[in-house]
């Protein structure tokens, strides 16, 4: 039933009339849907309105409530709780909701509360709390630690958890469920007898695949079955292919990018604002530097944006990126997700953004208005990119989008969270088990579990009972679990919220003022007087002290380029799948990067074959130094990494042989000194999903990676603590004391659930063993062609390449060393 007789609804619609607007069906679905008490999921293309599809609803709901005074009703407490990942979007999102407020004459006040807002702020917000509230993740779980947390909700009537999908599958989309079980849990003790409306819930979502289930983990809380609004629009992307002068028919990974610069600045020139989307943060720092060498009159007029640059200086480069004062940014996925960055008329890709997603999101980040056609350039680093760029214009003609499946049983965010309510108001173990049980994380966590955990907190478990510093809670007479020791409950309010990634160290000059941060392990690297780039300026090393790397200016040319981990990222299954038909189909394609890929496509179909969708390729390939065996599934990096392992380990069994291993996002390379005979029966029989796990584990020795990973889960879970503020312990400290506790664990309490959760993150993160088996399982039904080429083909020249610069011995430069192989093979 529609409400466009209610006065809010009057209201809302005379308001975008005004604007020379008209709402689109999706929004009036969801003010519609929030007027009659309903939760669920809007689904809608970047820069079509989802936002303004609840937030006015909010505000439709609240003139209906207050019909006569809610243009005069000041300080109503808490109304609408807006959930964001990204600390970037929270000032764009509240200038424009402050603007709407504004112009409706409604005197909501917008607050922000992430870790960039001021103690000051955040007690006065504490004492009243806005209207509208705009949160993260980690700073909603710090207002859970507070004893008086029930009171901040009590006036709450709406949660909004903006781009749920980049949420959903990772640890801080937990907290979120979390987080939404409390608040649900709160409201019912608050409604107990009263009449009060229940909490409503909406996800605002873009590209995902599986949006009925992200609509049903986000509203698992509510025991709610909710519904979907999907925008019955299609978001126009116009895509631009750079097509190098010359593709090489031997493509080497990532050399060709930077020799393209050039082709990117009419672009620039021509537009007025563009976003360069670049996939890793030390690549942003080369592009930055190649443009300007390239083209220095636009120095001042383009600026770097990445997540280690200091804060301050990314607020200036959002600011002046709204402003229209600058040409271009180059950036990383911190620019992807945003709110209406009306100036961007242009994006440009450089090199494959490895998922659709990832990829429609950039595009959508230009043309960001209703009906506007997004603009993106794709610039390619190296030759086959440009198949993957012919996969992702199929992918999005067929409305293909990746699915991202949520996260099970995390174990170290519900520790995490256990001691930030126990900080608090703290709990009773039986009511909070009912509590988590209603999150889709934890709906399956079995009682043997949880008296597992509480024992652990209580006692330090089987293994650390002895050490007071691991009995973390204590049962009060009436049943209640509390954190009483302060030093216990200081330790953990400054890590609460705490997702681990890589150790940071703040750079600051030493003139003073801050540039960003940087990760350990790279500055380990370092000695006093290097120099090394970082947002966009050379620096030298001066001094390290107190978590701080302290830089001043260098006018060095042979500066190192930092690189941070995590910085590799694969191809996604959906667009691995349709790389296989672009490829099958190669000959054929006539669009425009098919077509200037065609003398590559055909030296392959000359020196061996280009596989169907139905076919797995292996080329063995006879040298002087030895043999190898090159397999094509096209199924990612990280599977073709277990993949390789898994056979390699097999092969091994059957005679005594040992490989170099390489791979890349299209298969994988054993080399070995002694010729291997296969046949497609043997070849299948290698790659078998028969004891999977067993030779996973022997193959890719599961214990070492499991310890790597313990690291993250002992510092989520409490077992480790970081330092204080200018105390924090160096990385190697940090790795020393989680390696002790893994072998500790694993003697005296293997059935420790953090011990349990490192290993299956193993197979399920870093393996993929999900897409794995699946991989496995489609190379049973396929054909095996076994080829025998005479020389390197244009499919196996790039992995060998690979493994020549992870394996490189010789002292003849490698760019040289490859480039003489290229010329010899084109003879």
């Amino acid at each position: 039933m529609r409400k466009k007789e209610s006065i809010g609804y009057a209201l809302i619609t005379a308001y975008f009339k005004k604007n020379q607007l008209k709402p689109f069906l999706f929004q009036e679905e969801t003010w519609n849907a929030i007027q009659n008490g309903e939760s669920g999921l809007v689904n809608a293309p970047t820069g079509m309105g989802k936002t303004y599809a609840v937030f006015l609803g909010a505000l439709i709901q609240f003139i209906d409530q207050n019909p006569n005074n809610f243009n005069r009703k000041y300080n109503s407490g808490l109304q609408l709780l807006w959930i964001t990942p990204l600390k970037a979007l929270v000032k764009d999102l509240s200038r424009a909701m402050e603007k709407t407020l504004l112009e409706l004459n409604i005197p909501w006040k917008v607050g922000i509360r992430t870790g960039d807002t001021t103690a000051q702020e955040r007690l006065l917000q504490n004492k009243q709390l806005p209207e509208i509230l705009l949160i993260t993740p980690e700073s909603l779980h710090l207002m859970l630690s507070h004893t008086q947390h029930k009171e901040y909700f009590n006036t709450l009537k709406i949660i909004a958890v903006d781009e749920w999908h980049e949420l959903l599958g990772n640890k801080r989309g937990v907290q979120v469920e979390l987080a939404l079980s409390r608040l649900i849990h709160l409201q019912h003790l608050n409604t107990i007898n009263t009449t009060k409306n229940q909490l409503i819930i909406w996800g605002i979502s873009a590209t995902i695949g599986n949006l009925e289930e992200a609509k049903n983990v986000l509203l698992h809380p509510l025991q709610q079955k909710g519904k979907i609004i999907q925008a019955a629009l299609h978001k126009k992307i116009k895509i631009h292919p750079i097509i190098p002068d010359e593709v090489e028919r031997y493509p080497w990974a990532g050399h060709l990018g930077l020799k393209l610069v050039h082709k990117i600045i009419p672009i620039i020139e021509e537009n007025q604002s563009t976003l360069i989307f670049i996939n890793t943060r030390g690549m942003t720092e080369i592009w930055y530097q190649a443009i300007l060498e390239v083209a220095p009159h636009l120095s001042g007029a383009i600026a770097i944006h990445h997540g280690s640059i200091e804060k301050d200086l990314r607020m200036w480069v959002e600011e002046a990126l709204h402003q229209q004062k600058l040409k271009a940014v180059v950036c990383t996925a911190s620019l992807d997700l945003g709110v209406d960055f009306k100036p961007v008329d242009t994006v440009i890709q450089v090199g494959s953004p490895k998922g659709i997603a990832r990829f429609m999101q950039r595009a959508g980040r230009s043309g960001h208005q209703p009906n506007a056609t997004a603009q993106i350039y794709f610039l390619p680093t190296h030759s086959l990119e440009l198949a993957e760029l012919a996969a992702l214009r199929q992918c999005i003609e067929k409305n293909i989008l990746e699915t991202k499946p949520p996260l099970l049983l995390c174990y170290d965010v519900l520790v995490q969270y256990m001691c930030t309510l126990a900080i608090g108001a703290g709990f009773y173990a039986d009511e909070l088990l009912n509590e988590i049980k209603k999150t889709h994380c934890y709906h399956h966590i079995s009682i043997d579990e949880w008296n597992n955990i509480l024992l652990y907190l209580t006692n330090g478990g089987k293994a650390f009972h002895e050490y007071e510093s691991f009995k973390k809670l204590e049962q009060q007479e009436d049943g209640k679990y509390v954190i009483k020791s302060k030093k216990i409950a200081m330790q953990h309010r400054m890590h609460i919220g705490t997702i681990v990634g890589d150790a940071m160290l703040k750079v600051k000059w030493l003139h003073g003022g801050h540039l960003g941060v940087i990760e350990e392990w790279f500055i380990n690297r370092l000695k006093i007087g290097d120099s090394f780039v970082l947002a966009g300026k050379n620096v030298m090393l001066s001094m390290i002290k107190d978590m701080t790397v302290w830089v001043k200016k260098s006018v060095a040319t042979n500066t190192a380029i930092p690189s941070w981990m995590g910085g590799r990222m694969s191809l996604s299954a959906n667009l691995g799948e349709q790389l296989r038909q672009v490829f099958s189909e190669a000959l054929q394609n006539n669009t425009d990067e098919m077509v200037a890929l065609r003398p590559l496509f055909e030296l392959q179909q000359t020196l061996s074959t280009i596989p169907l969708s139905n076919e797995i390729l292996v080329e063995i390939i006879a040298e002087k130094k030895g043999f190898h065996i090159l397999v094509y599934p096209f199924e990612g990096r990280l599977v073709h990494e277990a993949m390789s392992a898994l056979m390699a380990y097999r092969l091994s069994k059957l005679q005594p042989v040992s490989f170099s291993i390489a791979m890349n996002d299209y298969g994988f390379e054993l080399f070995c000194d002694e010729p291997i005979e296969l046949t497609e029966q043997s070849f299948k029989t290698l790659l078998t999903t028969h004891h999977l796990l067993r030779d996973l584990q022997l193959s890719l020795n599961d214990s070492e990676m499991a310890a790597r990973a313990f690291r993250e889960i002992a510092v989520i879970g409490g077992l480790i603590f970081q330092g204080y503020p200018g105390q924090n312990k160096k990385t190697k400290h940090l790795q020393a004391s989680a390696s002790l506790l893994f072998k500790v664990l694993n003697e005296y309490d293997n059935e420790n659930v953090l011990l349990q959760q490192s290993y299956k993150e193993v197979f399920e993160k870093q393996m993929e063993e999900v897409r794995l088996r699946m991989a496995l399982q489609r190379i049973q039904q396929s054909k095996i062609i076994i080829n025998y080429p005479q020389q390197f083909t244009p499919f196996s020249f790039p992995i060998i390449a690979d493994g020549l610069n992870r394996n490189h011995l010789s002292s003849e430069k490698l760019e040289d060393r490859i480039k003489k192989i290229q010329q010899q093979l084109l003879r």
